[in-house]
């Protein structure tokens, strides 16, 4: 991913702890891919003692992985700390005052604050169409133990589509952010070091009143433009207006559609093959006498 496709680091930052609170309301289609990525958990065997919610948000997922790995550790991070604060509230306070509360970590998912191979499950729910994919999965890799997994969702190219060709109409300049093709995304997991990656992908359609309504969802989501090429300052009227009536063609049923392609994917960390200089590892094993 190109710098330009790339969004900023500090207005995703920015973005998101002015969401914080307005974030869960609008959170409805993020908690049920959250609960469609736990259920991909279902058929694997695993039993991590740490586990990574890579990208916590306000903390909606700690008490189904709590639920699924009762025994293990769990962490939290986020880039927003006004996110963090709203994870650390959601666990109740007795579960804090006897040790029992996630612990938490403010950082960058391409720069993760962690031991290597001290991870075994890296879980996370809509971050990656934040960061460089190809770093966050290497940064994965690092810190997950031999054996460990890691599960995520993020968008896919037609997400908000109907929003990218009004706009495109209105002026042409970026206003939706680009996401990564889910073929993309698999072999980044090979080229960081993981095997036998499945991806999976559906396409779910909101509808809503009016594209006001779509911008608001988003902007109360924390997810809005953040690309380094966008266009400063709120959109002037007149083209507020072309975005709207190239939007408006695209009415049914008295309501406008929205996309979002859904990525699922899965994969395994396997030992290296190659030293970081490109030496070939070679193992043997040491067998008894006969």
């Amino acid at each position: 991913m190109n710098d330009a496709a790339r969004p900023a680091k500090r207005d995703v930052r920015r973005a998101f702890d002015r969401a914080a609170p307005t974030y869960d309301g609008a959170a409805v289609l993020q908690r049920e891919i959250g609960a469609r990525l736990a259920e991909h958990l279902d058929p694997i065997r695993l039993a991590p003692a740490r586990v990574l919610d890579l990208g916590c948000g306000t903390g909606h997922a700690f008490a189904e992985l709590r639920r699924r790995y009762p025994a293990s550790h769990l962490v939290g991070l986020d880039l927003a700390p006004a996110m963090l604060r709203l994870a650390r509230e959601r666990t109740p306070w007795w579960r804090r005052a006897v040790g029992g509360a996630p612990a938490l970590a403010c950082a960058d998912a391409e720069r993760l604050p962690f031991a290597a191979a001290s991870v075994q499950l890296v879980f996370s729910n809509l971050a990656l169409q934040w960061c460089d994919p190809a770093r966050v999965f290497a940064e994965g890799a690092r810190v997950l133990d031999v054996g460990g997994l890691v599960a995520f969702s993020t968008f896919g190219p037609d997400t908000l589509k109907e929003l990218r060709a009004a706009f495109a109409e209105a002026d042409g300049a970026p206003h939706v952010n680009d996401f990564a093709d889910m073929h993309d995304l698999g072999d980044a997991l090979v080229a960081a070091g993981f095997a036998d990656p499945v991806m999976e992908m559906e396409v779910v359609r909101l509808e809503y009143t009016s594209a006001q309504a779509v911008a608001r969802e988003l902007k109360a989501l924390g997810a809005v433009n953040s690309l380094p090429g966008r266009s400063r300052g709120l959109p002037g009227r007149a083209r507020w207006r072309r975005m709207e009536a190239a939007y408006e063609r695209l009415r049914q049923g008295g309501l406008l559609p929205a996309t979002f392609e859904v990525l699922y994917g899965h994969a395994w960390k396997v030992a290296p093959k190659r030293t970081a200089e490109g030496h070939a590892i070679v193992r043997l094993d040491r067998r008894g006498p006969r």
